[in-house]
């Protein structure tokens, strides 16, 4: 969510949810329920920011947008996947020195 924040601007949770399921080829399916969860987590911890305004169809509608914070979150966040990828991808690769070995 914060990615999404950070690649599209303010967007309100319905538009937040169709990006994620639209980048992940609508392999990840989000439902309501978990992204205002998620949002309202992330509000609390001071990551994104809410703010009412009208929507494309001129509906009211909420719109999130990241903070200094979620900055500063994501770009931990992200340090810390690139670190976890990694790690993982070790366990896929032939182990030096033959088969078997850790």
């Amino acid at each position: 969510m914060l990615q999404t924040l950070e690649n599209m601007g303010p967007l309100h949770g319905y538009g937040i949810a169709r990006r994620i399921e639209q980048i992940s080829g609508d392999l990840l399916l989000m439902n309501q329920g978990t992204i205002y969860a998620s949002l309202v987590r992330l509000q609390q911890r001071g990551y994104i920011a809410a703010e009412w305004g009208t929507s494309d169809n001129n509906r009211k509608a909420k719109f999130y947008s990241m903070t200094k914070s979620g900055q500063k979150q994501l770009a931990l966040e992200a340090q810390q996947w690139g670190l976890l990828s990694m790690v993982v991808a070790r366990f896929f690769q032939p182990a030096a020195g033959g088969a078997g070995k850790l």
